[in-house]
């Protein structure tokens, strides 16, 4: 693992993040869930949209993160099992945050959704964590097309039951491949509330999850390489369009990009659009040679670093947030998101620009939120 700098921090990497942070709170939270621009919702299935790339890229980020974090204290002398520890203790506390999100409102332990997107994050976390400090890069991609090719053998060549009983091997229809299955073994009740069948987070899709940690870990090594900052701009942009392509390819004739499955084309496409946001990143705001130019970059992207300096927190608490504006009622039929939505349907757009228009504020609520911690200089880390 090469050793990153200490006083070296990737300028790209925060204003990616927030970018993540900030495309995940836009689509979270719309005014209203039945009006939305096409971009802005999950692909149904198979496919994917814009909406499909914030979770893969919050993993890829990790990844990054980690290799970068793990590597610069590994230089420094810190014992390697340590940082295990160390890492699979953070990894349990995002996993906790999120069961914790999951029990609000109700706190009922028999109804409590367990898979969800911080768990998935966690449980990512923890298990990449021996294969980053223990294997090198070599390994490391190893392991990434390892876990992606067990995925796929799992998926396509095991039988087991669908949720009525009937038996296929193969099939990949919502609530009838492996990972269904699994869930419903382990979890019955406490699954996605609305599919109940299946979870879009749910264990056995953990699996390519991690290869796409790994993907992260692996252009994390190359940001940390001694190689001029305009190469690694143009190998990320290189890696980017090869990945789409190879992604592409790959769900025509094996498994289809798919989100809720996480199917390795969904892997290869997904890291490959991350390569090319950040490399795009990258190039403005830290291989620019003109520093002038640079600066600007730095200048206008200042809002998104802000919002990436304090990512989990404001994941979680966006999160909290719009639990309570569903829980709490102004009146009785009227919950507090309804009233504060109501004067934005007065003004008249259509539909879809006002949900769109609330999950504007929404977001820029958050945004005053993360300026207001930049300001003070207070950052939340697990």
């Amino acid at each position: 693992m090469r050793p990153v700098s200490p006083n070296q921090r990737l300028l790209s990497l925060d204003a990616f993040r927030g970018f993540t942070i900030a495309a995940m709170l836009l689509v979270n939270n719309p005014g209203d869930w039945g009006n939305l621009y096409a971009p802005l919702r999950h692909a149904a299935w198979d496919g994917w949209t814009f909406t499909d790339w914030i979770f893969p890229f919050f993993v890829f980020i990790s990844g990054i993160s980690m290799t970068l974090s793990l590597g610069r204290r590994a230089a420094l002398g810190d014992n390697k099992l340590h940082l295990l520890q160390q890492t699979v203790q953070r990894g349990a506390i995002i996993i906790g945050i999120g069961l914790l999100l999951n029990l609000i409102p109700n706190f009922d332990l028999a109804t409590l959704r367990i898979p969800g997107v911080l768990q998935r994050l966690g449980l990512c976390t923890i298990l990449a964590a021996p294969i980053v400090l223990y294997c090198g890069w070599r390994a490391q991609l190893v392991w990434l097309l390892g876990l992606l090719l067990a995925y796929t053998g799992v998926q396509m060549w095991v039988s087991v039951p669908d949720a009525a009983g009937v038996w296929h091997t193969g099939s990949l229809l919502p609530g009838e491949d492996v990972g269904a299955w699994l869930d419903r073994a382990l979890m019955d009740g406490h699954l996605w509330r609305t599919s109940k069948t299946w979870d879009p987070e749910g264990l056995l899709s953990t699996v390519p999850a991690v290869a796409s940690q790994l993907a992260g870990v692996l252009v994390g090594h190359w940001l940390a390489s001694q190689r001029a900052p305009i190469e690694k701009t143009v190998w990320m942009l290189v890696a980017g369009l090869g990945l789409l392509w190879i992604g592409q390819v790959l769900g025509a004739w094996s498994m289809p990009i798919n989100k809720s499955l996480w199917s390795p084309a969904y892997v290869i496409l997904m890291s490959g659009w991350a390569c090319l946001v950040l490399g795009v990143f990258y190039w403005l705001l830290d291989a620019m040679p003109d520093p002038t130019d640079r600066a600007t970059a730095t200048y206008w992207a200042r809002p998104l670093m802000m919002f990436g300096m304090n990512a989990l927190f404001l994941f979680a608490l966006s999160g909290l947030v719009a639990k309570l504006l569903g829980f709490i009622h102004t009146a009785p039929q009227q919950t507090l998101k309804a009233w504060l939505y109501a004067p934005i349907q007065a003004l008249g757009l259509a539909p879809v620009d006002a949900s769109l228009l609330f999950a504007l504020l929404f977001t820029a609520c958050h945004f005053v939120i993360a300026w207001a911690m930049w300001r003070k200089g207070w950052f939340v880390k697990v």
